[in-house]
């Protein structure tokens, strides 16, 4: 591959160990509303992944980091390019957020488009499914993931000087990879700088070597804010750069392999201002802004099929309430002005100017044993091109919930929703091939805002050494805006249109986890969702899924083993083929000679029985197998 530099991003474990019960209490999530709520009351699945399990994972794209929690799959677009599913939704209706703002990239609009987060620099990674989304608009409609950096510091550190440091070797194509980062704090003055990188060639399969699935990625950036007694604020840059191949299937006469050639730079602003007095204790301002474009290059000749550009700026107000008697709230803007262009043989989309601008308003009210909860937003998203002119969509939504607490350790809660969302560009004017999908694809200019009334129940007990938790949901969709396939050809692709009709979407998912005594810890996860529109059955349903893994931790050693088990899927689309289920194995052990305070040392394996899988929602898994046996050893260090 052509990119310099090896910085290794380490995105995430296949599934997170269950928290302790004191620790779960104390977590607060930031993502869903402005004001924090810790994670056992909140009325809906969120979960959160931490720094410590980020910076010694396999680096991946953030799909594929994601994909062993419970109710996300990956995309599967090969190393290179995958992102997050959630509860079988993708694209437009899941939100990738950094630090609460948009990524301002193109990965919404095709599966072989990388995210341009990196998740091995980050903080930590917040993910929020189903109605809890209202705070970021109709566009997150399935779900959001927010990846929260440090980059702009908002406490003064511990330390005047302070780092982290990780790399590791092996795994899928043999890769190699390492990340780190530094900060210094100069009185008020907090400087930041970090980088990650990974690079891997083509990974072996159990029936081979899966081609063209090289990747190498880079980022780095820097940061500096000022930190108060009331608040902060800073500016942050951050440079992406990543060049991976698409995994392909020769074609006679057909094109060869291709290659993505990705450059981002993001400029970002962020601050907090306290307030002694008044109705509001505080006010909150982020602000992101992209320069994107990426290249689709032939791999053999280097010739350029196809541009994507996109600039743009998003950002958002929030003015969060003072507590008082129970009662927590918040009032905020959003807004985002964005460019996509689209140039060369294979732009199937106009270019587009995109303006986007919301109101919310979020109310919470604890009484102790039980409490509400609900919000209100208002959003209008227009879009114009040079032949179509300029459309507005109008759209409101909202939300409520109630939840009860009937007895120590137990909660309960119920979450109606009615939300909406306006169709994107893409679906709005597509209008030729489209190698990405393998389909030749026609918008539709005549589609309306699609709306979903959804409702989720949710349970959580966490006493002595148990923690249970589990979801109920269902979404009944008013205009789902899907493919279907016309039966023609164009291009020796089928043509496939974008229509809207209703969708219902019904699924559950399972979390347990209990401490066995002297170190050891047993977790167990399960999830489960199905669809179904007027039109038939909706393509690329994720199957069903149970996960065990068996913990030990112990001051110095930790390790864990993990069975996954994927069923098979056979509720199709006309166009799609069944999946076999699959199921795998890995293991990981890790070492910390100086305790808590000194480096970690790991080893681990995944798919140990070398087993044949294949991701049912990924486009691609009728010719891409999931790598084979792969081992891979690493060190972390905080200093």
């Amino acid at each position: 591959m052509r990119k310099a530099g090896l910085f290794a991003g380490v995105v995430m474990m296949a599934a997170t160990p269950a928290l302790s019960q004191e620790a779960a209490v104390k977590e607060l999530v930031v993502t869903g509303s402005p004001y924090a709520v810790s994670i056992d009351s909140a009325a809906t699945h969120v979960e959160v992944l931490r720094r410590s399990a980020l910076e010694t994972a396999q680096p991946a794209g953030l799909g594929d980091a994601l994909a062993g929690v419970p109710g996300l799959r990956s995309s599967a677009y090969g190393p290179g390019a995958s992102r997050p599913i959630i509860r079988g939704q993708t694209g437009p209706r899941v939100l990738i957020l950094q630090n609460g703002v948009g990524l301002v990239d193109a990965s919404s609009l095709s599966p072989d488009h990388a995210v341009a987060a990196d998740a091995a620099g980050s903080q930590r990674i917040e993910i929020l499914r189903g109605p809890s989304t209202l705070a970021y608009g109709g566009s997150a409609i399935g779900g959001v993931v927010n990846v929260i950096d440090d980059r702009i510091a908002q406490d003064r550190p511990d330390k005047a000087f302070s780092g982290r440091a990780s790399t590791s070797l092996g795994g899928p194509g043999e890769a190699f990879g390492a990340a780190g980062g530094v900060a210094a704090g100069l009185g008020g003055l907090v400087l930041t700088a970090d980088a990650s990188g990974h690079e891997s060639g083509d990974y072996a399969t159990p029936g081979g070597v899966q081609r063209n699935t090289d990747v190498a990625f880079l980022s780095y950036g820097a940061g500096a804010s000022v930190v108060g007694e009331n608040g902060h604020v800073g500016l942050g840059i951050k440079r992406t750069e990543t060049l991976y191949g698409v995994p392909f299937e020769p074609v006679p006469g057909g094109e060869g392999p291709v290659a993505i050639d990705l450059e981002q730079t993001r400029y970002d602003l962020r601050g907090e201002r306290a307030f002694e007095r008044g109705p509001f204790e505080r006010a909150r301002l982020s602000v992101g802004h992209a320069d994107y474009e990426h290249r689709e290059e032939d791999v053999a000749s280097g010739e350029i099929h196809t541009r994507f550009l996109s600039d743009g700026t998003e950002g958002r107000v929030e003015l969060i309430q003072r507590p008082r008697d129970g009662w927590q709230g918040a009032i905020g803007v959003q807004g985002l002005a964005r460019d996509l262009e689209a140039i060369g043989e294979e732009a199937f989309i106009p270019a587009s100017t995109i303006r986007e601008a919301g109101l919310f308003v979020l109310q919470r009210r604890d009484f102790g044993g039980w409490g509400l909860e609900g919000g209100l937003r208002a959003d209008r998203r227009s879009i114009e091109t040079l032949a179509s002119g300029r459309v507005a969509f109008d759209n409101l939504s909202g939300s409520a919930a109630v939840f009860w607490r009937p007895a120590e350790g137990a909660f309960l809660a119920l979450v109606l929703a009615r939300n909406a969302r306006a169709p994107t560009e893409f679906e709005l004017y597509a209008d030729g091939p489209h190698p990405g999908t393998g389909a030749f694809e026609l918008g539709d200019a005549a589609l309306t805002s699609e709306a979903v009334t959804s409702v989720e129940t949710t349970a959580r007990w966490r006493g002595g050494r148990w923690r249970i938790e589990g979801h109920v949901f269902g979404a009944a969709y008013d205009g789902y805006i899907d493919q279907r396939p016309t039966g023609e050809q164009e291009d020796g692709l089928p043509v496939f249109r974008f229509v809207q009709t209703g969708a219902r979407f019904v699924g559950a998912e399972a979390e347990a986890g209990v401490d066995l005594g002297r170190g050891f810890g047993l977790d167990i996860a399960a999830d489960y969702v199905n669809a179904s529109s007027d039109l038939g059955a909706i393509a690329r349903m994720p199957p069903a899924s149970v996960t065990a893994r068996l913990t030990y931790r112990g001051a110095r050693l930790e390790a864990y083993g993990e069975v996954r088990r994927v069923q098979g899927q056979n509720r199709l689309a006309p166009f799609e083929t069944a999946t076999p289920g699959h199921t795998l194995l890995e293991a990981r052990i890790s070492w910390r000679p100086r305790g808590d305070e000194g480096p970690a040392f790991y080893l681990e394996g995944r798919n140990l029985t070398d087993q044949t899988a294949r991701e049912h929602v990924s486009f691609l898994k009728d010719i891409v197998v999931q790598p084979g046996r792969t081992l891979r050893a690493g060190v972390a260090a905080h200093f």
